[in-house]
């Protein structure tokens, strides 16, 4: 039989197989091609597996969305804690993605004249971690920003009688941190009340000081106003994914385990530092 002949029979006989048999040497082509297309096709194949097993393992985040920072606390909230602020709605933080963070700040001045002044400052930060097959799921990475954020309050430079402590029925956890700080314009007691709600991250902080002569805030008072507006704002967050509520700023219903192949450079990223020129300007 000539040669261009048992080719062809040998095309056809592959081509019948190849239902059954995906590769087989004997039906390659002379140049060998078949067999590199096979491997390539194996490994592509065996890489795909490898990822879809990966994100498969990551819990689904919980919340896919964050509330508007601005709008996270009532009127009522805002008169008690900055009565006399100079933007009535608050000033939003410049964000590349604020489905992502977020954050608002209000600045109050109570100018009495010769007798001085009250100041007060107040910030809410957000944050939502996604779950990444890399990294992990949402709420670790809440979890560990969390903790970040806490020390962080508690190593605050030039911080004088520092104090923490747990906050219960507010979120999945939170912790609150009060310290005084010592500047030129008089003593300011700032307050931290970090908490986290699946996976995202809300920072309350708030500070005040009397000026010119005005007598200094208690700090005590300071710490269950920062409290009540934090826990409002866990709230705002778990009312924006359309979950409800028990009241303690914890959702009641919680996703099924499911894949998220999604991963986001702007997780790692700390808010911290747009955070502490606010206050250091205070």
């Amino acid at each position: 039989m000539h040669r261009p002949a048992q080719r062809l029979i040998r095309i056809l006989a592959c081509a019948a197989a190849a239902p059954v048999i995906l590769a087989v040497s004997g039906c390659s082509s002379d140049s060998g091609s078949g067999d590199d297309g096979a491997k390539e096709s194996g490994a592509k194949a065996s890489a795909s597996a490898s990822a879809g097993g990966a994100s498969a393992s990551v819990k689904e985040a919980a919340y896919a969305s964050l509330p508007e920072p601005c709008e996270v606390l009532t009127k009522k909230t805002l008169d008690e804690l900055v009565p006399k602020r100079e933007d009535k709605s608050g000033k939003e933080g410049k964000s590349d993605d604020t489905s992502l963070r977020s954050t608002c700040s209000w600045t109050s001045l109570d100018n009495n004249g010769v007798k001085g002044s009250q100041f007060r400052w107040l910030n809410v930060s957000l944050l939502r971690f996604e779950s990444d097959a890399a990294r992990g799921s949402g709420d670790k990475l809440a979890q560990e920003y969390f903790t970040k954020q806490v020390k962080d309050a508690q190593d605050t430079q030039d911080a004088k009688n520092v104090k923490s402590e747990p906050v219960k029925g507010m979120g999945d956890e939170a912790t609150a941190v009060a310290y005084d700080l010592k500047k030129k314009e008089g003593s300011f007691k700032q307050q931290t009340v970090v908490a986290r709600v699946e996976n995202v991250v809300v920072t309350l902080d708030y500070n005040g000081a009397g000026l010119a002569g005005e007598k200094t805030p208690s700090a005590t008072e300071l710490m269950k106003d920062a409290q009540k507006a934090a826990k409002q704002a866990v709230e705002a967050v778990v009312e924006a994914n359309g979950t409800s509520s028990d009241g303690s700023g914890t959702s009641s219903a919680k996703p099924s385990d499911g894949s998220s192949g999604k991963a986001s450079s702007k997780e790692s990223a700390s808010p911290k530092a747009s955070e502490s020129s606010t206050k250091s300007s205070s």
